[in-house]
């Protein structure tokens, strides 16, 4: 297992939209437009990939609090390649439980792509999974230690490094998560294919 990056994307001084194009996504913007449906859809094919690798995936979750494990492990098949989840809520948890660091926090904020970053290495390190996905964000109604509600920061870690998205998300509580949700299987499905074409390129120029 490839060692927690000493900088994030956002410590590199990468623009999150920078970050968030190079994991092959359209632009979120309004992402609560993303549909459940497709979520579930993107979710089978993920598992499939990741079944085909012989790879697996593990989450650290804030906002959705499992929601994300829980969309992946409804497809059959899944207990092959999801290793397990962190629900870290509080604070102290994200330290204790997903290993980011608790100076980060206070520096970045608990909703920063630093920590959403940290999360989704943590998630890989402590389940030891080649993949890990991290989020973390406001569902609200209203704003958190002023952070707007549907402020999410969600991360993707593999490896190739650390992918990572800033939403801002419309909608009630429920749907700000399960737009999360259904944004986070996306971002596994683009990360996943993205990995394998550069491993394919990589073949073919050998």
């Amino acid at each position: 297992m490839p060692e927690r990056p000493g900088f994030t994307a956002a410590e590199r001084g990468l623009p999150s939209s920078a970050a968030g194009r190079a994991g092959g996504l359209p632009p979120a913007g309004r992402a609560g437009s993303a549909k459940p449906r497709q979520g579930r859809t993107d979710a089978g094919l993920a598992i499939r990939r990741l079944t085909a690798a012989g790879q697996t995936v593990a989450t650290a979750e804030s906002i959705t609090g499992g929601l994300i494990a829980g969309r992946l492990t409804a497809v059959a098949g899944a207990s092959a390649v999801v290793r397990g989840g962190l629900v870290v809520y509080a604070a102290d948890l994200k330290t204790r439980l997903a290993g980011v660091p608790a100076a980060l926090i206070v520096r970045a904020g608990v909703v920063s792509e630093a920590v959403a970053a940290a999360l989704a290495d943590g998630a890989r390190e402590a389940c030891r999974a080649d993949w890990g996905i991290g989020v973390t964000g406001v569902a609200g109604p209203g704003p958190s230690d002023g952070v707007p509600a549907g402020t999410v920061w969600l991360a993707v870690a593999g490896p190739d490094g650390p992918w990572t998205e800033r939403l801002s998300l419309p909608g009630s509580r429920a749907a700000v998560r399960a737009a999360v949700v259904a944004r986070a299987v996306a971002a596994l499905l683009a990360a996943l294919e993205r990995h394998d074409r550069q491993s394919a390129d990589a073949a073919a120029g050998a």
